[in-house]
């Protein structure tokens, strides 16, 4: 049917009941709506599948260009910078200068640490290390941290404080520098370095936890070690007794040697962040005296004190020859029966703090010391000797 303009159009009516207007449109657009859709369409399928393997394309390509040596890719340090007075940097400077001790006797074996203080080869550790094998002739080896072992020679040792100088033949050795255990403060940051358990070149942390600690150490009388401790919560375990404990310098303040336990009642046997060290001012003075005589002295003043009293104090057992005639307390006026209270300024707990104490002073030193007779309180000028060994 043509339309007033003379084209063909076509017409559709509604069903009956339905709106009856008319739609119409041209075959001609028609035509052309048909073949939008189908191009519509062929054009969405296309681009699906150029869109899969561009996805694919390109992580092929990508993968390529990261292994391809072409690759321009960001150059990074494969390297950490390290501070000369971090952890990692002391660690570094001291352990090869830490050694290893292995002892075999009649009675077992054992084994501690132990550190250079001299570059010909002397070598500081604890008495208790090493002394089986000394007292029964037996070996002690020491391996370096380069793996080298050498059989060491006993230079000399001392019970009373717990320390013994070995030796072994080596030139150019790595000795540590001494600090001044008398300026380190609670709260100063150290590091114990060690074999714990055999575990060779070891490194703690932690902290000065106190100061002049009476620690009695050893269960055998002649083997008794009092020591005027540093506390400290760096984990130390069996196999570190002996090995350094070294300030944020790596100076040695103190030479490890013991640690609190909580008992046979009690699970735990290793470091429960109570360790003690001897201080380095008095290890280097018994040090020197080994290396020089063989033997080191240490001070008394001439009393012998009663270990059963309970009381505050320490007191001077009231029998006869308590007191050592001629001694510094019998010069001085001390009588048995005398509670010592106060050592130069120091108040005394116990007879265990009064030998620490004593103990930790010099030879030939004058000090007061204030002693409880009947109720009162009297004070002496007293001179330190030196105790026979």
């Amino acid at each position: 049917m043509l339309n007033e303009k003379g084209r063909h159009v076509t017409w559709w009516s509604k069903p009956a009941g339905k709106d009856d207007r008319l739609t119409f449109s041209s075959p001609a657009s028609q035509g052309k709506r048909k073949i939008t859709r189908a191009s519509i369409a062929t054009t969405t399928l296309i681009a699906l599948a150029f869109g899969i393997l561009g996805g694919f394309g390109g992580a092929y390509l990508s993968d390529r260009g990261l292994l391809s040596t072409s690759a321009n890719l960001v150059s990074a340090k494969n390297t950490i910078e390290r501070a000369p007075d971090s952890i990692a940097g002391i660690a570094d400077r001291v352990l090869p200068s830490v050694v290893s001790i292995s002892t075999r006797s009649r009675s077992g074996g054992g084994t501690g640490s132990g550190f250079f203080i001299r570059s010909d080869g002397y070598i500081l550790t604890n008495n208790h290390v090493i002394s089986d094998a000394a007292t029964s002739s037996g070996q002690i080896s020491v391996k370096l941290l380069n793996g080298k072992s050498f059989t060491a020679r006993v230079v000399g040792r001392d019970s009373s404080y717990d320390l013994a100088v070995i030796k072994i033949s080596v030139k150019n050795a790595p000795a540590l520098q001494f600090g001044d255990s008398e300026r380190i403060q609670v709260g100063d940051n150290v590091i114990a370095i060690g074999s714990p358990l055999g575990l060779s070149g070891t490194v703690t942390t932690g902290i000065i936890s106190a100061k002049n600690r009476a620690v009695t150490t050893g269960g055998d009388a002649d083997q008794t070690s009092f020591i005027n401790a540093l506390q400290t919560d760096a984990a130390i375990n069996p196999g570190n007794s002996g090995g350094p404990l070294v300030d944020m310098s790596g100076a040695v303040v103190g030479v490890n040697s013991a640690i609190a336990t909580l008992g046979s009642s009690f699970s735990s046997s290793g470091s429960i962040g109570l360790g003690f060290a001897i201080p380095i001012n008095q290890a280097k003075k018994t040090a020197e005296q080994l290396i020089s005589t063989g033997r080191s002295i240490y001070p008394v003043i001439g009393v012998s004190i009663d270990s059963r009293y309970s009381g505050i104090g320490a007191l001077i057992a009231d029998q006869e020859g308590s007191i050592s005639a001629d001694g510094p307390a019998a010069r001085a006026g001390l009588a048995p029966g005398d509670v010592i209270v106060e050592f130069d300024g120091v108040e005394i707990t116990n007879s265990d703090q009064l030998i620490v104490t004593i103990r930790s002073r010099d030879v030939g030193d004058q000090v007061k010391i204030t002693v409880l007779r009947n109720n009162s309180r009297i004070t002496r000028d007293i001179t330190l000797v030196a105790g026979k060994s």
